[in-house]
């Protein structure tokens, strides 16, 4: 069954449905996007045109819907250790630096992380920094993964992956050191996924309950969301922020004219951003 062309005005409303619902702004021109990733939903409950679908979330009485529908158009494919600027500034620089803080487990934040990809590197490289100097970060790390898919979350928390998602950035080194052979998968061993915990979250939402944080990462997130709703999420990173603590973007992501909050700090590898004022620490 092939989906119907998309009108203009239904385009339109569930352009709102979508901002609305999660943050996300649509272009002018992603008809083929929506159609491609909603065509199959629609086929199956036998919804024929986008305007029935957009008026069937409408009426709120569907809320399996509304979620696979927000499911489709938020899940997004996710690499390993995506660009090398992040893990090269967290080696280097930002966990030797983070060590010095006593007393507390360093925590992170992995916004919009998918199936688990990013948390997960992050804890290789945290376990490679711990196993090459003994007796640093003795209070441990924390590395929340949130994202507004519960579906995509269950496969986070399970840190199953098959090859072909192991071939995206896992060297083979890696892959025999931090996974385990499970069938034709691999799972992650209990140390890398030990640090991590997940939670679904919805970034227009409230930051309070996740607690402070010393590294946010919220990379290729942004881009979706129009200037309004950037500068709020924006502000309120920084307050989830510990003082001196640091955010991290996509390698073609500023926050300049969005939020006054961080200062940029240049490393060979590239930029990440420091909440001004107050010393690292919590």
């Amino acid at each position: 069954m092939t989906t119907p062309a998309i009108t203009p005005p239904e385009y339109q409303a569930f352009h709102t449905f979508l901002e609305e619902a999660c943050g996300i702004t649509l272009g002018k021109d992603k008809h083929y996007l929506v159609s491609s990733r909603l065509g199959r939903l629609m086929t199956e409950q036998g919804i024929p045109t986008l305007g029935v679908l957009v008026a069937q979330l409408a009426s709120g009485r569907n809320l399996d819907l509304r979620a696979r529908v927000i499911d489709a158009m938020t899940t997004n494919e996710t690499l390993w250790f995506r660009d090398t600027t992040p893990y090269d500034a967290l080696t280097r620089h930002i966990l030797p630096e983070l060590a010095q803080i006593p007393g507390r487990p360093l925590r992170f934040w992995s916004a919009a992380c998918s199936s688990g990809q990013e948390p997960y590197s992050i804890s290789m490289v945290v376990q490679e920094y711990v196993l090459g100097k003994p007796g640093q970060l003795p209070w441990g790390v924390q590395i929340v993964g949130t994202d507004i898919s519960s579906t995509i979350l269950k496969e986070a928390n399970a840190g199953i992956y098959d090859n072909m998602s192991l071939a995206r950035g896992v060297s083979p080194e890696r892959r025999q050191r931090f996974f385990t052979p499970l069938g034709d998968k691999w799972q992650l061993k209990p140390e890398i996924r030990g640090r991590a915990s997940f939670k679904e979250l919805n970034l227009k939402q409230n930051y309070a309950a996740l607690g402070k944080f010393d590294v946010i990462f919220c990379r290729n997130v942004l881009i979706y969301f129009s200037a309004e709703l950037k500068r709020d999420i924006l502000s309120r990173m920084a307050q989830a922020l510990n003082p001196g603590g640091y955010l991290i973007l996509g390698s073609s992501e500023a926050i300049s004219n969005l939020c006054d909050a961080f200062d940029m700090v240049h490393y060979a590898s590239g930029v990440v951003y420091r909440l001004k004022g107050g010393k690292t620490g919590g």
